[in-house]
């Protein structure tokens, strides 16, 4: 039933980026797709890699409560993490990593999947939920095909 779901809000991630006038409508329709869908996806949102300074992630479109952190060096968290690792970090307890950079004390778990553009990482999606070890294989699977679909949609942009 999951991955049926998963399956289905990817592919519709998919056909809206075929029409998407720009990246911050995509955004937007990612981010409520994924969030008013996946009722353990509690904080659903993008940080993309400021342009200006690569060292730095910038917020963009999100769906959960309101987090101070704007603006992440890439030297920090888990998101900064996922970009100096170049790959998708889950965690199943944030308390139990020191490199989880508290945005809210409900979040128990948490997964950081980078977008890639021509091989290069762009930005990522972040998930947090409250439940420890929300995230399996089919979550981590879905949310990087996710992340193959957006990178695409900005490479032909």
């Amino acid at each position: 039933m999951q991955n049926a779901l998963l399956a289905q809000i990817a592919a519709e991630i998919k056909e809206f980026a075929r029409t998407a006038s720009d990246l911050a409508s995509l955004e937007e329709f990612a981010v409520e797709q994924i969030a008013f869908r996946l009722p353990a996806y509690n904080w659903v949102g993008f940080y993309w890699l400021d342009p200006g300074d690569p060292q730095m992630l910038e917020l963009g479109a999100f769906i959960g409560a309101p987090t101070g952190h704007t603006r992440i060096p890439v030297s920090v968290g888990i998101c900064g993490a996922a970009v100096v690792e170049g790959e998708t970090i889950v965690v199943d307890d944030v308390r139990a990593d020191p490199r989880y950079l508290a945005c809210s004390i409900e979040t128990r778990s948490e997964i950081v999947v980078p977008i890639r553009t021509h091989g290069r990482i762009v930005g990522e999606i972040d998930i947090d939920s409250h439940s420890a070890a929300a995230f399996g294989a089919e979550d981590r699977a879905f949310l990087e095909q996710c992340a193959r679909i957006i990178g695409a949609f900005i490479a032909g942009t």
